[in-house]
C-alpha cells in the first residue's frame, strides 16, 4: 500500500510537537482522527512510531530512524514544486506581529538577516490570533503583547515601552511645555487604542477637562502617529512605535508629570517542540540580539 505524502507531514508534525493532539490542532483535526492515521502508517512500514504516554507522543527508535527519510521526500517534493514555479528552493520563516510593532521589527529583522539563506514572510494579526497561528504552525515566531500562557507556547520578554504623550513639533504644547495632565486635557486628543490603560486615561483627562468636547480613540500605532503629523492632535501612544519620529524631531515627547505608568510588554513567542528548527532558531537569536535597540 502506498504511503501518503500527507501521512508523512503528519509524522514529522507530531515529532515537532511531542503529542498527538497538538499534531491535531494545527490541522484542524480530532485526536482519533491522527491516531488512525497514524495507526494506518505504522501498519504500512511494519514497526510502532511513537510511545504513547500521559504528557504526549514519544519517537521510537524506528521513527528515528524512518523520519530522515520521510523529510527528504516532503523536501524533496517542495523543491519541486519551487522549481516548477522558478523560484529559489530556500526555506522559510514566517513572522506574525501586532499592527503597531510592524514597521519597529519587520525592517530592521529583514535587514538584519537580507544575506540568510531563508525566506521571511511578514504578516501581522492580534496577539489571541497570532497565539493561535503559532501553535497550528501558520507562523514561525511571534511578536505579542504579554497575555496569558498557552500549552505549547513558550513565551520571552524582549522590551517594555511606556506609554507617553506626543504632538507634532509645530504643535502649540511642543513649545509651552506642559507638565501635567490638567494642561493638555482641553486639547484634540485621539490616543491610541493600546489597551484598557487607554480608557482609564481617557476618564481621567475628562475629569480635567474645563471645556465640553470628544476623545476619539485610534488604532493602530501608525494611525495615532498621523495624527499628530497630519492632523494636530495630542496622542498617547507606545514610545516604541514614535521612536524615530522622537530621533529625527518630528514628534515631541511631552513631560507630563502625573501621567500614570503604562506600559507595553512586548514578548516573542514560539511553538516549543523537541526538534531545533535551525532557521527559526537564526532569527530568534538576530531578535535577540536587536531586542536592545528596540528597547
Amino acid at each position: 500500500m502506498a504511503i501518503a505524502l500527507d501521512d508523512l507531514q503528519l509524522l514529522v508534525d507530531i515529532v515537532a510537537c511531542g503529542s498527538f493532539s497538538q499534531a491535531a490542532a494545527r490541522r484542524g483535526w480530532s485526536q482519533p482522527q491522527v491516531s488512525q492515521r497514524v495507526s494506518a502508517l505504522e501498519a504500512d512500514i511494519g514497526a510502532q512510531l511513537f510511545q504513547r504516554h500521559r504528557r504526549g507522543a514519544q519517537p521510537t527508535a524506528a521513527c528515528d530512524a524512518f523520519l530522515p527519510s520521510a523529510q527528504a521526500a516532503l523536501a524533496a517534493l517542495e523543491q519541486g514544486r519551487q522549481a516548477i514555479q522558478s523560484a529559489p528552493a530556500l526555506p522559510r520563516v514566517t513572522l506574525a506581529c501586532l499592527p503597531s510593532l510592524s514597521s519597529v521589527v519587520f525592517g530592521p529583522i529583514l535587514l538584519a538577516l537580507a544575506q540568510a539563506p531563508i525566506e521571511i514572510r511578514c504578516r501581522t494579526d492580534h496577539s489571541p490570533a497570532i497565539m493561535e497561528e503559532l501553535l497550528t504552525g501558520k507562523s514561525q515566531l511571534g511578536f505579542v503583547i504579554k497575555c496569558p500562557p498557552m500549552a505549547g507556547i513558550q513565551m520571552e520578554k524582549l522590551w517594555r515601552s511606556p506609554i507617553i504623550a506626543v504632538v507634532h513639533k509645530s504643535h502649540s504644547l511642543a513649545k509651552s511645555k506642559p507638565r501635567s495632565l490638567a494642561e493638555v486635557a482641553n486639547a484634540r486628543l485621539a490616543p491610541q487604542s493600546w489597551g484598557d490603560g487607554c480608557y482609564q486615561l481617557i476618564d481621567l483627562l475628562r475629569t480635567l477637562r474645563t471645556v465640553p468636547g470628544p476623545i476619539h480613540t485610534v488604532q493602530p500605532a501608525s494611525a495615532a502617529r498621523e495624527m499628530a503629523l497630519e492632523h494636530g492632535f495630542l496622542t498617547f501612544m507606545p514610545e516604541v512605535a514614535a521612536k524615530r519620529d522622537l530621533r529625527e524631531g518630528r514628534l515631541v515627547k511631552l513631560d507630563l508629570q502625573d501621567l500614570p505608568l503604562w506600559e507595553w510588554e512586548v514578548m516573542v513567542a514560539w511553538r516549543s517542540g523537541k526538534r531545533v528548527d535551525a532557521n527559526k532558531q537564526m532569527v530568534l537569536d538576530t531578535v535577540r540580539a536587536m531586542a536592545p535597540d528596540w528597547a
